[in-house]
């Protein structure tokens, strides 16, 4: 039983599935180097830049949050590097999921899996609902106000659903069934404009930046810093979605690597700007007052136009987030599903779209319904949780692949193996320790139950055990 646990996928067995052997569970290869960057920088820059600077700046680094960014900058790269080399040799959708069921085992394969989907699908949902937020108020800067009951969860306001959240993961929902190459358009022109807000906002807050405001620098000590490195890794979260993309790239040995890395060294550059100019511009105390810390800052200096751009570039920041993060979920659980962990219904693609049509559907209507009727506080920390946990894996993955497989054709190497990866699991497993204790019950909880639903349904419908019998 135990050996039957650990049984794991070949690579051979995985990429005969991405060219298609098997009809209807094969997907398009449509994207290139530039989609996938701008995908990364579509799914790392938005709530992170537009709300958590602010959050994380008054309440646990102050003006060090530079430092808090460099350290889960550092967690990321050391952890996408290790994407990067398992990306472009297993080019198959699914991510970490797929990479443990080939270095570590079916087990382990479904936990990260399990993982994965409750991440993407607490992101999605806060996502969501941030983007509602911001779109209210952009109404109400015109004059317009909506009903609170049609814009506020139950229990929040006098809410009774927040149907702009639901409306924009309806629209997502339906651009992703179209097709990926029309869903990459659209995130191109959408990261576009967020770009150009952000580069608009650099230039103009250098000019009233005040030294003076980044004294004390650090007032929360070491610790803070480090709590608020834990807490703004959720702004990196989304960069693993560009390796779930793998099996709808066009050259994956070449263009994954290219995409992972260039999306995180963009995004971890424009963070480390935009926070020494946002807590040079206004005292970080300030930042308390607000939930949108970098149209505050320009309002504190006057600009109001520059807030009101502001508004439109985060509305766009939010939405590509939410694209590339449903995106992202879709092509795991059509993974799960199309290796028989899941229903397998779930694992098949669209005749004429060639996307997983049912997958998508079922994600933006579990979405949608936890957006819409949900509070989400403190359960977005789950995400942060849940992708470190994946991170862990997939470099644990690379030095037991590294081993186990030394005669794989590796067309991009994690350099200095196997000291990055071990630098990945410590700097992730560190920033584990300092998330909230209910955090970590919630996600134990959570795994317990997957556990249950793998020994009664998923280990007696994998299709590798099938084969194997």
């Amino acid at each position: 039983m135990q050996q039957d646990l650990f049984k794991k996928k070949s690579i051979d067995q995985l990429l005969a599935q991405s060219r298609g052997e098997g009809k209807g569970k094969s997907l398009k290869k449509v994207l290139g180097a530039f989609e996938l960057t701008m995908l990364g920088i579509g799914a790392i820059i938005g709530t992170g830049i537009f709300v958590l600077t602010g959050i994380a700046a008054a309440n646990y680094s102050g003006p060090a949050l530079i430092i808090s960014f460099m350290i889960s900058g550092a967690a990321c790269a050391f952890a996408g590097l290790c994407y990067a080399e398992l990306a472009a040799m297993v080019p198959v959708a699914g991510s970490a999921y797929t990479y443990g069921y080939v270095a570590l085992g079916e087990i382990w394969a479904w936990i990260i899996g399990w993982d994965l989907l409750l991440e993407y699908a607490v992101c999605i949902a806060a996502v969501a609902i941030g983007w509602s937020g911001y779109m209210v108020s952009l109404f109400e800067s015109v004059g317009i106000h909506l009903p609170a009951a049609l814009v506020n969860a139950p229990g929040v306001q006098g809410g009774v659903i927040n149907l702009p959240a639901m409306l924009i993961i309806a629209a997502i929902t339906a651009l992703l069934i179209r097709g990926v190459s029309e869903s990459a358009k659209f995130n191109n022109v959408i990261v576009g404009i967020k770009l150009v807000v952000i580069l608009l906002f650099i230039c103009i807050g250098v000019f009233h930046v005040h030294p003076s405001n980044w004294t004390p620098f650090m007032p929360y000590g070491w610790n803070g810093v480090f709590k608020g490195a834990a807490i703004i890794f959720f702004a990196y979260i989304g960069f693993d979605a560009v390796s779930t993309a793998a099996e709808e790239v066009k050259n994956p040995q070449r263009d994954l690597p290219i995409g992972i890395i260039t999306s995180l060294v963009i995004c971890t550059i424009l963070y480390i700007v935009v926070s020494a100019i946002l807590t040079g511009m206004v005292p970080y105390l300030q930042f308390k007052e607000t939930a949108a810390p970098v149209a505050f800052a320009l309002q504190k200096i006057g600009l109001n136009w520059g807030s009101a751009l502001v508004s439109i570039g985060a509305i766009c920041g939010i939405t590509s987030v939410l694209l590339v993060m449903m995106f992202g979920q879709t092509r795991i659980l059509f993974a799960m599903s199309r290796d028989g962990l899941l229903p397998k219904v779930f694992g098949e693609v669209h005749p004429k779209f060639g996307t997983p049509a049912k997958s998508t559907v079922l994600v933006g209507i579990v979405t949608a319904i936890t957006a819409g009727f949900t509070p989400i506080g403190v359960v977005a920390e789950l995400t942060n949780i849940g992708t470190l946990a994946a991170f862990i894996i997939v470099a644990v993955s690379i030095i037991v692949l590294r081993k186990t497989r030394p005669d794989i054709k590796r067309d991009f190497k994690v350099p200095f193996s196997p000291v990055v990866p071990i630098l990945a699991v410590l700097f992730c497993g560190f920033l584990i320790t300092k998330l909230p204790m209910i955090t970590m019950i919630r996600f134990v909880v959570w795994l317990a139950i997957g556990v249950v639903v793998y020994f009664v349904y998923s280990r007696h419908n994998s299709v590798i055990s099938a084969t194997k019998e």
